[in-house]
């Protein structure tokens, strides 16, 4: 066998981030062979890991990619066990590259197909070997609960503590105009993009309690009509993006800023941490 040196130990050590005692064993077994020393290392982290699978994942982070110049944007949600771990360094680097790579990659419908795929953060690894390996270091249950991809150029906007973000698609106008409507949203928290995607059943309803409420106020028949399509906007503002007065100047609505600015709203998507 070959002598296993305190160099060798903590060249292991250094890449791999666990305790001398640990990688002194895996460079044992593994006859002194570094890189089958990590891979050692890596199957047992995850063995620990899947061990403690039931525990509760409470918090976490949302990666994001999003550039008007790209053909395609990517949000990721990855939750964690604690606060600090959320916003350890290479957990955010890694939740971001993970939206990069989805975003510029081939297409993936679950993390079980972008695992395979190259990671951004971290040259020569697949996100599945960064992702083992962060856990295994941090020791903490990971979970990527839901990713989302989005084929057209796109803003976006996360909240500084990953746990509030946008991603909006936008066909024209500028990158300033499109992270100003980002940032709307999360404020101001829309449920749809236009009139036409409210639930027509739900819009109805509230056509009703408006119209009964206008009745007793003891308002004109005639008038009641035009007078709750009215009241409507002040409902539609609450809900529609597109109708809402924009946060930044609200002499004007969200539809009418993206128009000044020659730009076509196609879709958005919002997310708050851990909230389906």
């Amino acid at each position: 066998m070959p002598e296993i040196t305190a160099a060798a130990v903590k060249s292991l050590r250094e890449k791999t981030g666990l305790p001398m005692m640990e990688c002194k064993k895996a460079l044992v077994s593994s006859d002194g062979d570094e890189a089958a020393a990590i891979e050692a290392l890596r199957k047992a982290g995850k063995k620990t890991m899947e061990s403690r699978a039931g525990r509760e994942t409470t918090t976490g982070r949302i990666g994001l990619f999003a550039n008007i110049d790209e053909k395609a944007g990517a949000m990721v949600e990855v939750l964690c066990e604690s606060a600090p771990v959320a916003g350890n360094e290479e957990f955010v680097a890694m939740a971001n590259g993970m939206a990069e790579q989805l975003a510029k990659g081939p297409a993936a419908k679950d993390f079980a197909e972008l695992s395979k795929q190259s990671s951004l953060s971290k040259p020569g690894q697949t996100i599945e070997q960064e992702f083992d390996d962060l856990t295994n270091r941090i020791r903490e249950v990971f979970k990527v609960s839901r990713m989302v991809r989005i084929d057209e150029p796109c803003s976006g906007y996360v909240h500084h503590t990953g746990t509030d973000a946008v991603l909006l698609a936008v066909e024209g106008g500028d990158a300033e105009t499109a992270k100003d409507i980002c940032m709307h949203i999360v404020a101001m928290r829309p449920a749809v993009l236009s009139v036409e995607d409210l639930d027509p059943k739900v819009v109805e309803q509230e056509r009703e309690i408006l119209t009964s409420a206008a009745r007793a106020e003891g308002k004109p028949e005639q008038i009641i009509g035009k007078m709750v399509e009215g009241r409507l906007r002040n409902f539609y503002a609450t809900q529609v993006l597109n109708e809402q007065p924009f946060v930044k100047d609200d002499s004007k609505t969200v539809g009418k800023l993206a128009k000044e600015a020659g730009m076509k709203i196609s879709r958005f998507v919002h997310w708050q941490l851990g909230k389906e």
